[in-house]
């Protein structure tokens, strides 16, 4: 008898199914698992064997072949152990396969066992849902499949109780869908926390409002990861379909909470070390890296020169298409990477170039070397640039009322709400913050009138921009205008956007 059991493969976002087939015939007594496994899943051997002695079941000294169709796709991780288990089962007439053939399962087996937490249980319980079947998955994992809004979970602590479930003999009650209101995240920090600073605040809501690319120069202490670290506090909570695509990542990351959903933007600051696999991904198990993680968020990198050259330069792509793809011999994985990109730099390497006192003697030619470590092409990829200056030690005492993250938040969610209000009206279901929107549909949404247009021209013919700087300044411009909400771009929003 060949008993087949449903599973999946993750491959990028999109997860495949897999169908496990066992087959327990006559002769030498062997363990087989044929179709392209990796060394997890050939070690699923020894965890079955151990979990059947602890259950009870003896384990026939026949010879045993479980394939994994379709056989040219790489199957890898531990998530396997259940459905060859469950298959291995059902071709020994242990279990009624009938109950399994509109189920999904997944699942990690311990020694005596027990089922661990796996990663993609979110992405493997959606993919269920579109074809109508059941999700079979660990306890542990319930609350993350209860996102996918599938009707049917079945999540067992251990593989006896799951058996015991299909014979009928008990029953796993079912996973209460339940839907938590969202709440504001309390971040333990606040834009008021900053002393001083006012444009660089302004811009940043600017940044928040339209999603736009930030650099921020200036010396140490002058508050620039302080301000990026709070740009977290003024983002509006993710779409019901952002919310889930994040956690999808985060799922197939295995770095998802325990809270389930991820329904605030993501933020993630790697350290200045990192590798180029840890910013793109990739790796022996092609998983998401930093820009993928930051999808729908802020990606802030700190000491933007320190990076590798190379690693900066791999952002070029990611930052225009939206997406990272990681190349391999058989496939090639893509990944979603709809980012923020907000980067922080000294002026020089001491940090005090400008400073009469504090500058080193190599100025200016120690500033324009550490500025050429990051390339034209990234620069050009900001739309907005803040150069910061330290503040007086005398703002530091003034009882001057600072505007809150809360206040800014309210300005920020209603800018962003005109946005999506317009790109409704456009027809347009991407990329949808003024940032992100295409050329010719900037240009039809940007009006300006004729004495705004000609201060415009002028502008760009002193400042000698590229056709790229014009749409920056038009994209930023139609974002002040939208926190004012105006119709139309006035000379006030661009002369704020070129300044």
């Amino acid at each position: 008898m060949v008993a087949k059991v449903k599973t999946v493969a993750f491959l990028g976002m999109k997860p495949t199914q897999i169908i496990v087939e066992a087959q327990v015939s006559p002769g030498m007594a062997s363990f087989t698992i044929v179709g392209l496994p990796d060394k997890a899943v050939g070690e699923a051997k020894e965890r079955i064997r151990s979990t059947f002695f602890h259950i009870g079941i003896g384990f026939p000294a026949k010879k045993i072949t479980v394939n994994m169709a379709p056989a040219d796709i790489p199957k890898g991780g531990a998530h396997y152990d259940l459905p060859i288990a469950l298959a291995i089962l059902g071709a020994m007439e242990v279990l009624d396969m009938e109950f399994l053939e509109n189920c999904i399962s997944i699942g990690e087996l311990g020694l005596d066992g027990s089922l661990s937490c796996i990663s993609g249980t979110l992405c493997a319980s959606m993919l269920a849902n579109e074809h109508n079947f059941s999700i079979i998955c660990p306890k542990l994992c319930e609350k993350e499949a209860v996102w996918s809004g599938n009707q049917s979970i079945i999540a067992p602590s251990d593989i006896l109780s799951l058996i015991n479930h299909i014979r009928g003999i008990s029953q796993i009650s079912s996973p209460e869908i339940c839907a938590n209101s969202i709440q504001d995240i309390s971040y333990g920090i606040d834009m008021a926390d900053i002393c001083g600073q006012n444009l660089a605040k302004r811009a940043m809501t600017v940044a928040a409002a339209g999603g736009h690319n930030v650099l921020m120069i200036g010396p140490p202490g002058s508050g620039k990861s302080m301000l990026a670290a709070r740009m977290k506090t003024i983002l509006p909570n993710l779409t019901p379909s952002e919310a889930l695509e994040t956690t999808c990542i985060y799922s197939l990351a295995g770095v998802l909470p325990e809270n389930g959903l991820i329904y605030a933007p993501p933020f993630r600051e790697p350290h200045h070390s990192a590798s180029i696999v840890s910013i793109v991904g990739g790796g022996a198990d092609a998983k998401p890296g930093e820009l993928s993680l930051a999808h729908n968020g802020v990606l802030f990198l700190d000491e933007l020169p320190e990076f590798q050259k190379s690693a900066i330069e791999t952002l070029r792509q990611p930052l225009e298409n939206h997406s990272v793809t990681i190349s391999r011999a058989k496939n090639h994985i893509t990944y979603p990477a709809n980012i923020q990109l907000i980067a922080a730099m000294n002026p020089c390497r001491c940090g005090f170039f400008g400073d009469p006192v504090k500058q080193c003697a190599k100025a200016p030619k120690c500033a324009s070397e550490y500025r050429n470590r990051i390339s034209g092409p990234i620069l050009d990829r900001f739309d907005i640039v803040i150069y910061m200056q330290n503040i007086k030690i005398s703002s530091l005492f003034d009882d001057e009322e600072r505007v809150s993250s809360r206040v800014l938040k309210n300005i920020v969610t209603n800018a962003r709400n005109i946005q999506l209000v317009r790109a409704e009206n456009e027809n347009i279901f991407v990329n949808q913050l003024n940032s992100k929107m295409q050329n010719n549909v900037l240009e039809k949404i940007t009006k300006l009138s004729d004495e705004t247009k000609l201060f415009f021209q002028k502008a760009v013919e002193y400042s000698k921009l590229s056709a790229r700087g014009c749409h920056k300044i038009l994209r930023v411009s139609r974002t002040i205008a939208d926190i004012d909400q105006s119709q139309e771009i006035l000379k006030k929003h661009v002369a704020e956007a070129l300044q």
